[in-house]
């Protein structure tokens, strides 16, 4: 009160006081108190956390060293502590259901809380459901850019009901420490990528199947979803316009049954249904196929987790459930099924090959990475592709920095004459010979080379076909998937020191992405390949206009290394062509190694109708062997690599 005194009496002074006076008084007042809210502004801040972006952020307690990688690093958010795995609500946010906003997490003060609290319970899933419905994947550490892609995608989609399903103690703690809702599956699941199709691939899917008969009982809807697929609209909306649906499911179809987006029409869906994508009500009927499901697995670990489900939703299939709606009655002739339109949510193959959601003017809800090659590496190839996977910001700004050029292909090769194995060969090899150059130098100038676009006539599938799966929308030619010709896991792969320096590698889209630094960018030098003697073509590192540099074609190791030394700094190189760019190393231990890598980086094609075996190799060096044809192994002593 004394102090409030004194500012009355300040203030009666200045009124009584001239004009000039009060007008002094009044400022420093002001003065003063906007002074103070400062202060107090600042000190609050800094006991607050802050908000970082979702590409920098600080990292967690050092006693954690697995998530101090790069991609932990890029995708590591500031945001607040949770709770039993999930955040905990806010003041402002009604405990019975939590809404915080992802990716804020817990102090770095903090201790990990003990394991027991990341179990699966009602209360927990509660915590994050959203009217009834919770999304839901699972992994282990070897997916986590994944497992992190798949939850930026749906944040950005602004869903926050989700979950994850942790397999292992050292993917918990990494989300945990992301502020990413997670719970332990109790699986002490290996660390590595299983690989498709192992024993532990196995143990994964049927933890799949006892994990939705442990939450269905909750009386939640579950979206459960595998890691390797993105959300690209919000499915949520589309699933609620089936609420008589006990599941709705994705499947393997290729070949339209609708033209809209209706559901798939059940009686000419051939193939598979695929258990990446499905929808669960916690319906009778839907717990019962649960728990059968999850009975027949674990009483017999042969039993693929997909082929088991199909077994069972087809024991009885049909009539339709009504005229409308597009759902039947399966399994125990009380489920009600839906199939989701395979242009919608995406296989491999709809999305990346037929590219069918663009020829229907269809905007995509989702894509799984199936029909693809090249293990867990093709499928973050594909979706770095399709720019839907997030990578750190170095992966963006590599040491030594980036190679690229502009592929010639001639019209013939691309367009005329039949579309068949002698023509796509023609093509592939066309392109293949470019790439190979491109990989040399690359080496040699120690830069990562940014794949071209890679055109192909014909499809691959893993058993005989006529080139394209007939009644699907694939178009011929089309711009193929790089793991539809070159091994991506083994152009990512270490190899041995006999194999030479290792050469990186990065998607055709790498510039298109919306994630490329403008300072990576804006670095850039043409090289224009000329003819040497004529105008302005010389051996030199001087460029003209600004930015260009007229380099002479057929140049050997010698002449790239003087030249380009003086360009170390520049992000990006790119030559105007590839051919007869390059004579080849001086170094014949360094070519031989070369040649030895770059053989082992391009696979097979399959497969030629009425032949065993019906895949034919492609060869890296099929311009040094006169006569070469694109034909299968002949004998079981041929059917081996080009090496």
């Amino acid at each position: 009160m004394r102090k409030m005194g004194g500012w009355r009496s300040a203030f009666q002074e200045a009124a009584n006081s001239k004009p000039l006076f009060l007008t002094i008084y009044a400022t420093v007042v002001v003065g003063i108190v906007f002074s103070s809210f400062y202060v107090f502004s600042a000190i609050y801040s800094a006991n607050s956390p802050v908000t970082s972006s979702w590409l920098s952020s600080p990292s967690p307690p050092s006693s954690l060293s697995h998530v101090g990688s790069p991609i932990d690093r890029a995708l590591n958010f500031s945001q607040p502590a949770l709770v039993n795995g999930v955040p905990a609500p806010t003041p402002e946010t009604p405990s019975i259901r939590t809404t915080t906003a992802i990716w804020q997490a817990p102090s770095l003060t903090k201790k990990m809380p003990p394991l027991k609290s990341f179990r699966l319970t009602k209360e927990l899933v509660q915590q994050r459901v959203k009217d009834n419905i919770i999304i839901v994947t699972f992994g282990n550490y070897a997916f986590m850019d994944f497992i992190l892609t798949w939850v930026k995608h749906l944040t950005d989609l602004e869903l926050s009901n989700l979950l994850i399903g942790a397999m292992d103690t050292k993917l918990l703690e990494a989300l945990y420490w992301k502020g990413i809702p997670v719970f332990d599956m109790g699986s002490h699941m290996s660390t590595i990528d299983v690989g498709w199709g192992s024993p532990t691939f196995h143990k994964m899917g049927r933890e799949k199947v006892i994990l939705i008969d442990s939450i269905l009982p909750y009386g939640f809807e579950l979206l459960m979803c595998d890691t390797d697929m993105v959300w690209l609209k919000n499915p949520l909306p589309y699933l609620a316009r089936y609420p008589k649906a006990d599941v709705l499911t994705s499947s393997d179809q290729v070949v339209p049954t609708v033209v809209d987006d209706r559901l798939d029409i059940w009686q000419e869906v051939g193939a598979a249904y695929n258990i990446g994508i499905f929808h669960w009500r916690p319906t009778d009927s839907a717990k019962k196929l649960a728990k059968e499901w999850k009975g027949m697995l674990l009483a017999d670990e042969k039993i693929w987790d997909q082929n088991g489900f199909n077994d069972l939703v087809r024991r009885q299939l049909g009539p339709s459930v009504d005229e409308d709606s597009g759902l039947v009655y399966a399994f125990d002739g009380n489920l009600k099924l839906g199939i989701l339109p395979a242009s919608l949510f995406c296989s491999g193959h709809t999305y990346f090959v037929q590219a069918m959601y663009q020829q229907l003017r269809l905007e995509p809800y989702a894509v799984h990475t199936t029909f693809q090659y090249a293990g867990t590496e093709g499928k973050r190839h594909r979706l770095r592709e399709a720019m839907v996977f997030y990578d750190p910001p170095e992966y963006y700004d590599a040491p030594g920095g980036f190679l690229t050029f502009k592929p010639s292909i001639p019209k013939r090769l691309l367009l005329d004459g039949e579309h068949n194995i002698t023509s796509h060969f023609s093509l592939i090899n066309f392109q293949m010979k470019q790439i190979r150059t491109a990989l040399a130098i690359a080496s040699l100038l120690n830069r990562t080379l940014v794949m071209p676009q890679l055109w192909c006539r014909l499809d691959r599938l893993w058993f005989p076909h006529p080139g394209v799966l007939e009644g699907s929308m694939s178009r011929q030619p089309f711009l193929c998937p790089l793991d539809h010709v070159f091994e991506v896991n083994v152009m990512l792969k270490e190899l041995p020191e006999e194999y030479g320096p290792h050469i990186n590698i990065r998607e055709y889209s790498f510039f298109d992405n919306p994630l490329m630094p403008k300072e990576v960018k804006s670095s850039w030098l043409e090289v224009h390949l000329c003819q040497e003697g004529t105008e302005d073509c010389s051996a030199s590192n001087n460029t003209s206009p600004p930015g260009v540099l007229r380099f002479p074609k057929r140049s050997n190791e010698e002449r790239f290394k003087e030249v380009f030394s003086s360009f170390k700094d520049v992000k990006v190189i790119q030559f105007s062509s590839m051919q007869d760019a390059f004579l080849g190393f001086s170094d014949k231990k360094r070519e031989d190694r070369f040649r030895n890598r770059v053989k082992r980086y391009v696979g097979i094609w399959c497969c030629v109708l009425n032949h065993n075996p019906g895949h034919i190799y492609y060869d890296m060096y099929w311009d040094e062997k006169p006569g070469w044809k694109p034909i299968p192994p002949q004998t079981p002593q041929d059917d081996h690599p080009p090496w």
